[in-house]
């Protein structure tokens, strides 16, 4: 079972991955991509989002059927945040890389058995900072609701929303892992 758990920053992602490994220790963790590139700056730019979308791509490639391990991030989410820096028309985008991203993006989604969305919320727990960009949190997470629609991009993978407090968001993965084929 691979899994990739998915939203803007700041969505409850670090949280439902750390939760779910105290309940599964059987499952690995792939962190954040955002911890392992080296260029990642306080103010990421559209080549630090596709690096990360590059390094999250290659390890779900490299990952065997059967394997159980959860993501914290995936492609989609550094596609949604190339996507929301071009739609917001920020200095920091770069053309094309976009486009780029996609092909790799729906590649690497051959490989993962559930996709979770943790979408904001009107009523959401987690108040970023300005300093966190908010608008780009925003931008990224509409992003990230249309891509995961896409078909071309996530294939066959199951895709699942999931909002709530803390136990319900966990319930829910639990339920949903549950459900899916055990040949996976």
């Amino acid at each position: 079972m691979r899994i990739v758990v998915s939203g803007t920053h700041a969505s409850g992602k670090s949280t439902l991955v750390a939760d779910f490994c105290a309940a599964h220790p059987d499952f690995a963790v792939l962190p954040d991509p955002f911890e392992l590139v080296d260029a990642a700056a306080d103010d990421p730019d559209s080549a630090t989002y596709f690096g990360q979308l590059r390094s999250s791509a290659a390890r779900l490639l490299e990952l065997a059927p059967g394997t159980r391990v959860i993501a914290e991030r995936g492609p989609l989410d550094f596609l949604a945040y190339l996507d929301a820096l071009d739609a917001l028309r920020r200095p920091t985008r770069v053309p094309g890389l976009f486009r780029r991203g996609v092909p790799l993006t729906s590649e690497a989604m051959t490989r993962v058995d559930l996709l979770v969305l943790l979408p904001l919320t009107s009523g959401a727990a987690i108040i970023v900072p300005d300093e966190e960009d908010p608008e780009l949190r925003e931008a990224t997470n509409d992003a990230l609701l249309e891509l995961a629609d896409d078909p071309d991009l996530v294939g066959d993978t199951a895709v699942i929303e999931i909002t709530g407090d803390r136990a319900t968001r966990l319930a829910l993965l639990e339920d949903e892992i549950a459900g899916l084929p055990r040949h996976s």
